[in-house]
């Protein structure tokens, strides 16, 4: 069933400027964010000892605190996973895989000796070396990916579109990664893989789009490059409108039933997803105008015939 009775007619790339002055006010706060607060890194990539636990009823952080501080533990993290009556415990990395073990269960125990109804659902070790590897890792598998996108757009299109997707995905990376900044939600190893899938469903987006960029430049040759970009997003907003809602309606069911495993995943990709749809449209298209795109840079050259034979 179509979503609209007929091709919609709205003028997306009138305001491109003012949407361009948008994402440049959310990259430059995102950058801000990330520059003074940070990301709050996951034992995955901090190293350290990690412990779920739970309660009966609600429980005051700033006990729990107080308990790991009279036992001696420096700068513990705890905080909420979810319900009040779930915590989350982060220690300091140590350099020992056994004594990072026995580090959570003796915290477990000091817990467990303040409120014996206390549940241990989990403790992870990560050592500090591995953490910073993984950090790495993650930062260059990311950086890895845009350069090959950015090849792969320009030997399929030009490289005024290449530049298009790669602004586009840029600016849905640095945004995501300053909402998980401002609000504070954990970064872990979940969240680097929803990075990586925002970045593929954006592109798929903007790939849409630019097909039919491409078939109407080669259909529409009077037409100017800001009608045609319009048609063709035009276009393809049904497909867009479809693929974004049926996604998010998976991911909000995620975040709601899939438990707090899944939640800062869920949240990376919802995120993500309002993002993306919205960069393929005013930022991919909009770079690619603002570098002065035009049918004859899609026209495929014209081969010379060879001179006859005597």
């Amino acid at each position: 069933m179509p979503l609209f009775n007929k091709t919609p007619d709205f003028n997306f790339m009138g305001p491109r400027r003012q949407a361009t002055g948008l994402s440049v006010i959310l990259i430059v706060a995102s950058l801000a964010a990330l520059g003074f607060r940070g990301l709050n890194f996951g034992v995955e990539f901090t190293g350290g000892v990690l412990l779920e636990v739970g309660y009966e009823t609600a429980v005051d952080l700033e006990s729990v605190r107080g308990v790991l501080a009279e036992e001696g533990y420096e700068n513990p993290s705890v905080q909420f996973f979810g319900a009040a009556t779930d915590v989350l415990v982060r220690l300091p990395p140590v350099t020992d895989a056994e004594e990072g073990a026995n580090l959570g269960e003796q915290a477990f125990v000091a817990l467990q000796a303040r409120d014996p109804a206390v549940e241990l659902r989990r403790v992870e070790f990560v050592g500090p070396q591995v953490g910073e590897d993984l950090r790495e890792q993650g930062g260059l598998a990311m950086l890895f990916a845009l350069i090959m996108i950015f090849a792969y757009v320009m030997l399929r299109f030009r490289w005024k579109f290449a530049a298009g997707a790669i602004a586009a995905l840029v600016h849905d990376v640095l945004i995501t990664l300053g909402f998980f900044s401002v609000t504070g939600l954990t970064f872990d190893l979940s969240v680097l893989a929803a990075l990586l899938a925002v970045i593929g469903y954006s592109l798929n987006d903007t790939i849409v789009i630019f097909d039919r960029i491409r078939e109407n430049f080669r259909l529409i040759r009077r037409g100017s490059a800001v009608n045609i970009i319009n048609t063709s997003i035009n276009q393809t907003l049904a497909r867009t409108v479809i693929t974004g809602i049926t996604t998010l309606l998976v991911l909000v069911a995620l975040l709601l039933l899939g438990g707090n495993t899944v939640y800062g995943f869920s949240v990376a990709l919802i995120a993500g997803v309002l993002i993306g749809t919205y960069s393929s449209i005013y930022v991919a298209s909009s770079a690619a105008l603002a570098l002065d795109v035009s049918p004859t840079d899609l026209v495929p050259p014209k081969r010379e015939e060879a001179d006859e034979m005597p």
